[in-house]
């Protein structure tokens, strides 16, 4: 980073399409491009409107990890810069409002965690700013550029020990453990406040509870924030909306009372009078919130009005319009992910960018209020930053033309099925490029994870890597899923297994009936809840010939302390010596371990506290008591998503090659009904 900005900008005028392309014959996706593909996240409009800070995450083969950088693209298109090359990630950009400083996040240097680095736009090297002990993971800039509020990583043990000796981990934590974090001791996270002139660091929450998402004041005198006050017995966890002055020793202000998540980030209308945020319902209800757009009086003078009490779906990501008259935000909508204008005053939701494409995130800035900088991805496209003006998207960052310039991609399509009990179910079908309307394929249902999810308008790798390799895939939106409303998510509470199985098989019968699936090749996978499924469906029906059951589980009562989920299971499921029977039912894959035919891949993470190793185990050590074909693969040093390049690939070649055994060995897949 010594070469001047401006030199760095000359180097890079031609955008990537305009260079000299040599034509090249597509190729049907293959299980080792994903290796090339780079993951695009975290679009930032700078406050005059002219470039987009973005994070570019790929695949360092050589040392098979992951490695993220920071680009940014002018708004016209015309220049992108590769801001950061080093080895270790670096991520967040942030730009100071005056526009002088980019300020982002990086592992970089020796220590724990992440730390602040900044960058002069004017030209030179990037500056280390911080030294929290434990990292920084969130920053955010005043309005006068002056000063960060930071999220640190605070360990309230102040003892002085040997840290030269493994200690013994002490729990006092009801929620004593977190899939990435391990066990959950006596470190928080807290707001602190860094002068960016001195590099000095004043202390702004202190305690028990933990601290996210600031968001400063217009006059920058004042934070808003999310605390976590944590889980114990018969509560839940319990998120409030906060006020602070912008000063060390400052009183908190709590802005909301209502039992359950009050849920970030928090905006701040323009004249600094309301904060937006995100209210929730019933802790009971952990895994099946629709979020409702709020708003609260920043001063506490008048109780929290939901704005979007009519709107059946879940909305994320609020931000004041310049004219403080709405709010734009983020609404997933059955298999859609739209852009939406909220209108204060009544609620009135407006659509502004829609379509079969997701918006995944976005960015704005008050002195360019007609300038957004937008996330899109599409069925043929993973996510790459746009510029939406005037009605209009523009491609802005170029990062996996290349690539898609090389891949023949395999169309995507709607399936509408009738469970046996009348649900009306939504999924996404590939098939493979070139198929014909009659052709019977082999098919794999490719089952989602959540349940708190949908299947959508957006790329999937694993989707065209399944259909290139000649199966029909159908995802599934199955109750449980996002997207269709309230209803829609808690038609499973307390219920797992049962309606989600009903909304597949039906599926199943309509993929059979509509031609497109072949009745006596049929396959299911997913990971997370979507290996769970795949567990509580084997155990339903012998209808599928190979499964691939990732990061599953089907003893559900072995789960109850040994997991992440301690809340949900009290408040959803109520203690084992309290609804043993019910704890029972839920674990019918297991019990009924002796009625499954199907042969069964399983796989996880040996690190995994989201849903441990244990569940795969399990069920691996019953099919091989039954006689059923069966796998297991157990990822060393991974949590509940696979990092390692290596191993993201091998999940998905094992995949392939199991359902190659059990689907296509058998002989040619039939043309006809």
């Amino acid at each position: 980073m010594r070469i001047p900005i401006t030199l760095l900008l000359s180097l890079c005028e031609l955008p990537a399409l305009a260079r000299p392309q040599t034509p090249v014959t597509p190729h049907p996706v293959r299980a080792k491009d994903l290796l090339r593909l780079r993951a695009v996240t975290d679009p930032q409009l700078s406050p005059d409107g002219n470039w987009v800070a973005y994070t570019v995450t790929s695949a360092d083969t050589a040392k098979d990890k992951t490695d993220a950088d920071i680009w940014m693209t002018s708004w016209d298109g015309t220049q992108t810069v590769r801001v950061t090359s080093t080895p270790e990630n670096e991520t967040s950009p942030r730009w100071s409002p005056d526009g002088r400083w980019l300020a982002f996040l990086s592992g970089r240097q020796e220590g724990k965690g992440a730390q602040v680095w900044l960058l002069d736009r004017r030209g030179g090297e990037a500056q280390r700013i911080t030294t929290v002990k434990d990292g920084v993971s969130a920053l955010r800039w005043s309005p006068d550029s002056k000063r960060l509020a930071l999220i640190g990583q605070i360990d309230l043990d102040t003892a002085k020990r040997d840290t030269t000796k493994a200690r013994p981990i002490v729990i006092t934590r009801y929620h004593f453990k977190e899939d990435i974090d391990g066990y959950l001791t006596t470190t928080r996270t807290h707001l602190l406040l860094l002068d960016v002139a001195t590099k000095k660091i004043d202390t702004v929450t202190t305690g028990a509870a933990s601290d996210d998402d600031p968001r400063w004041s217009p006059d920058g005198a004042r934070l808003a924030f999310i605390r976590t006050t944590h889980a114990e017995p018969g509560t839940g966890q319990q998120t409030d909306l906060f006020v602070v002055d912008a000063r060390a020793g400052a009183t908190l202000v709590r802005l909301t009372t209502q039992r359950g998540p009050n849920d970030g980030p928090p905006a701040w209308s323009p004249d600094g009078k309301w904060i937006a945020f995100l209210r929730g319902d019933d802790p009971k209800f952990y895994a099946y919130q629709e979020l409702k757009l709020t708003i609260a009086a920043s001063d506490g003078s008048a109780p929290p009005r939901i704005v979007t009490e009519g709107f059946d779906r879940s909305i994320t990501g609020p931000v004041f319009t310049a004219d403080g008259a709405s709010i734009l935000a983020h609404v997933a909508d059955d298999r859609r992910e739209s852009l939406v204008r909220v209108r204060v005053a009544d609620g009135t939701v407006e659509r502004i960018i829609e379509g079969r494409q997701a918006v995944l995130e976005f960015s704005t800035a008050n002195t360019a209020p007609s300038k957004i900088a937008v996330l899109l991805a599409t069925p043929d496209r993973a996510p790459e930053v746009f510029a939406f003006e005037a009605g209009a998207m523009r491609q802005l960052s170029h990062q996996n033309d290349s690539l898609f310039a090389e891949l023949a991609i395999a169309p995507s399509e709607d399936l509408t099925s009738r469970s046996a009990d009348g649900a009306e179910v939504h999924s996404i079908v590939v098939r493979p490029a070139g198929t014909q309307a009659a052709q019977r394929l082999p098919t794999i249902f490719y089952i989602h994870g959540g349940p708190k999810g949908q299947d959508g308008y957006q790329f999937s790798f694993d989707r065209q890597l399944f259909a290139a390799n000649g199966y029909a895939v159908v995802s599934v939106n199955y109750r449980g899923s996002d997207g269709r409303g309230l209803a829609w998510q808690r038609a499973i509470f307390a219920d797992w297994g049962h309606k989600e199985v009903l909304d597949i098989l039906g599926a199943a019968d309509e993929a059979v009936r509509a031609g497109i699936a072949d009745s006596a090749r049929l396959a299911i996978g997913g990971w997370s809840y979507g290996g769970i499924l795949t567990d509580y469906t084997i155990a339903t029906t012998t209808r599928f010939k190979a499964a691939v059951s990732g990061a599953g589980s089907a003893l559900q009562l072995s789960y109850f302390g040994s997991d992440e989920y301690i809340e949900q299971y009290e408040l959803e499921l109520g203690p084992p010596w309290k609804s043993k029977d019910l704890w029972l039912k839920l674990s019918y894959p297991f019990f009924q371990a002796d009625k499954i035919r199907t042969p069964t891949l399983f796989l996880g993470g040996q690190a995994d506290f989201n849903v441990p190793i244990i569940g795969g185990e399990q069920m691996y050590q019953a099919l091989r008591l039954t006689g059923v074909p069966t796998e297991l693969v157990i990822y060393p040093g991974q949590f509940h998503g696979l990092t390692v390049p290596s191993f993201r690939l091998d999940y998905r070649e094992r995949f392939l090659a199991w359902c190659e055994k059990y689907l296509k060995q058998g002989g040619p897949v039939s043309k006809t009904k």
